[in-house]
């Protein structure tokens, strides 16, 4: 019997499909998804005082080369970052990886309008805006969107560019690669605190860096000098629902 209605029809040929796998096969691939890894990188976000604050969590994968990422289009960005989400929302032990601290995690443009999913946890979930995304209205009005949610959002790589002023407004941290602020540090770091953000030291990479930042107002710092980044496989960690 046929339907008129296209959804209808996809989900009866979805369950014809399904139906035509082999038990046998059906349970192997079921195993060797079991057995394959899920991976995510994680570094601290510190405190002046050295305690952990939050953490970055970011794609991996196995041979995962991060120069390969630089020659990625936006589907490949949006299912890195669906990855992230469902290997650390999406599993049941949040909490041993988390340990109940903040998670950022960088997304790109399609899930800061919607149209890919969010988990509704934005009690941990800190939304850190992909630097390719363009800012138009549409985007602006997906942040606010969010915030009116309860989500924090995190302004990664800030430079003082035109676009990044618009956003702003809606950031609650704001990120500085520290490297660069050798000469025009002040300016650029009294703009990004202007709407009353907190300050994030990027890539502490020496003392000296370290030190700088302090000196400029940073109140949280991450890098290799502070912790780099580990490689967790969270294969063994039961789905949500399941």
């Amino acid at each position: 019997m046929t339907s008129d209605d296209p959804e209808a029809t996809l989900a009866q040929l979805g369950a014809a499909v399904d139906a035509a796998i082999p038990r046998a096969l059906r349970r192997a691939w079921e195993q060797h998804v079991a057995h394959e890894p899920v991976l995510v990188a994680r570094q601290g976000i510190y405190s002046a005082h050295g305690r952990p604050f939050a953490y970055q969590f970011s794609y991996r994968s196995p041979g995962h080369h991060a120069e390969l990422a630089r020659s990625w289009g936006r589907a490949d960005h949006e299912r890195a970052t669906d990855h992230v989400l469902r290997a650390t929302f999406g599993r049941a032990d949040l909490e041993h990886v988390a340990h109940g601290r903040l998670l950022f995690i960088r997304c790109p443009r399609a899930h800061l309008l919607g149209d890919l999913p969010l988990p509704a946890r934005p009690d941990r979930l800190v939304i850190e805006v992909s630097t390719t995304t363009e800012v138009d209205a549409a985007a602006l009005a997906g942040l606010r969107r969010l915030r009116e949610q309860g989500f924090r959002i995190a302004l990664p790589a800030f430079t003082d560019r035109p676009e990044q002023r618009r956003l702003l407004p809606h950031a609650d941290f704001v990120k500085v690669d520290v490297r660069d602020l050798d000469v025009e540090g002040h300016p650029v770091v009294r703009v990004a605190r202007s709407f009353g953000a907190t300050l994030v030291a990027e890539y502490v990479e020496s003392a000296e860096v370290l030190q700088h930042a302090r000196e400029l107002g940073f109140t949280l710092f991450q890098g290799n000098l502070i912790e780099r980044a580990g490689v967790l496989d969270r294969a063994g960690a039961r789905l949500v629902g399941n």
